[in-house]
């Protein structure tokens, strides 16, 4: 019951409002003409409490409990959430992340966004989301996709969920609830490289304005968005290297995947030779290595409708993605014996790991330090090895020529029993 009261000889209001005590003091001294006053004035905050009309503030201006009340009554109003709703939270998130993502991969998580997680958890609030109601929509996704989303792609968007919900328990401290959720388990990826002979097909029959273009894929293992990206003055004719500082991606240039995707590729003389002609018969306006017609950069769905789909079809070859090329590199490079660190280099990797994971198979020995090894074996199948890039000088023009040939006459048939043995991996015989 709401009384007025005297602490130290001064009155004091003692009420309850919203089930909080509160408790307001005052400097007036306790006598009973005070205590008339106070009661008078007690009885009308009563009274407006009943009718749900009471203002703090106007009575206790500079009360610390005006703020704590106001809260109270905001809870209590129809709508009210604590945190803010997923759909509300993530748009806030990925505009503050979205500066430090690249292009393709910002594209990704809008995408898993908009599609999968926002349509399913947009009306929560973020810190009502379970664990077991992620578990629930994981499972649901997965049944309901019949096998059409592999686990690797259903973990990706619940990786994304993970991330915003990281962010918002550190903002609005709650447990996140995705902890201890372990990912599906993901089918093992098999490489499908193209064999020597498949690639000699394909650099035989393909439409010439784009010989280069997959020569290079097939030869220096870089990746799509390096390639289409891959400018004059990053190609080093001098130290015979092409140097990877930047892609080319969803219409705009950015940095590598990764610190490690910087590196310098060291040029075979298949792949010299090819860069040298083309950098002759350049268009000096263009600043691209490969580009189109109008000098834009290589669009990759045009490049697999005009000319990569109908090429495989035509050749009658199983149907590979172009990212292939780059596996295909790995995998000429093994075959031929190259040092696995030399590959790594080469590819961009920094251990060696990733070559013993993938591409074991495809490993028949590891005799050989450098690149000459696979100078060796592009000089014995591919098509067109010893055109140099200026008829009247060859690139190797400090080697007789009788000594090329020998030597590469004495390597024949060891060269010979490599390529079959990478034949007998492909169809499993190296297992």
């Amino acid at each position: 019951m709401a009384s007025i009261r005297a602490r130290s000889g001064k009155l004091f209001f003692d009420f309850r409002i919203l089930n909080e005590r509160c408790r307001e003091q005052t400097a007036l001294p306790d006598t009973k003409s005070n205590r008339k006053k106070l009661t008078k004035i007690l009885d009308r905050i009563e009274a407006e409490i009943t009718l749900g009309t009471f203002e703090y503030e106007k009575y206790f201006p500079k009360s610390p409990m005006v703020e704590k009340i106001r809260k109270i009554q905001a809870e209590m109003m129809t709508g009210y959430t604590k945190t803010p709703l997923f759909k509300d939270f993530v748009e806030e998130w990925f505009s503050e992340m979205e500066p430090t993502w690249r292009k393709a991969t910002a594209d990704g998580y809008r995408s898993y966004l908009d599609k999968r997680l926002i349509p399913h958890f947009g009306e929560m609030e973020v810190s009502s989301i379970t664990k077991a109601e992620i578990l629930k929509y994981r499972a649901h996704v997965a049944k309901q996709s019949a096998g059409k989303l592999k686990s690797k792609t259903i973990n990706k968007f619940i990786k994304c969920l993970n991330m915003v919900m990281n962010e918002a328990a550190d903002r609005y401290d709650f447990t996140p609830p995705h902890l201890n959720i372990k990912p599906l388990k993901e089918e093992k990826v098999h490489i499908d490289p193209f064999s020597i002979e498949e690639v000699n097909q394909i650099l035989a029959q393909v439409r010439s304005d784009w010989r280069d273009y997959l020569l290079v894929r097939f030869f220096t293992g870089m990746r799509t968005g390096e390639i289409d990206g891959l400018k004059w003055e990053h190609v080093d004719f001098s130290r015979r290297e092409i140097l990877v500082r930047e892609t080319y991606s969803a219409g705009r240039w950015e940095y590598t995947k990764n610190d490690g995707s910087q590196r310098e590729i060291e040029m075979s003389t298949l792949v010299y030779n090819t860069l040298s002609k083309r950098f002759k018969e350049r268009d000096p306006e263009s600043e691209l290595v490969f580009c189109t017609g109008n000098g834009a950069p290589v669009h990759t769905p045009n490049f697999l409708r005009r000319v990569w789909k109908p090429l495989l079809s035509y050749l009658k070859l199983k149907y590979r993605k172009p990212y292939q090329t780059r596996h295909t590199a790995a995998t000429i490079w093994l075959a031929a014996g190259e040092n696995p660190n030399w590959i790594a280099k080469q590819m961009g990797h920094s251990t060696t790991s990733m070559l013993f994971t993938v591409y074991a198979r495809y490993v028949p020995n590891l005799t050989r330090k450098d690149g000459s090894a696979m100078e060796r074996l592009l000089a014995s199948n591919i098509d067109g090895f010893h055109v140099a890039a200026n008829k009247e000088e060859s690139v190797d023009e400090d080697k007789p020529e009788n000594s090329e040939v020998l030597e590469q006459q004495n390597e024949m048939a060891f060269w010979d029993q490599i390529l079959q043995n990478t034949q007998d991996y492909r169809s499993g015989g190296g297992q």
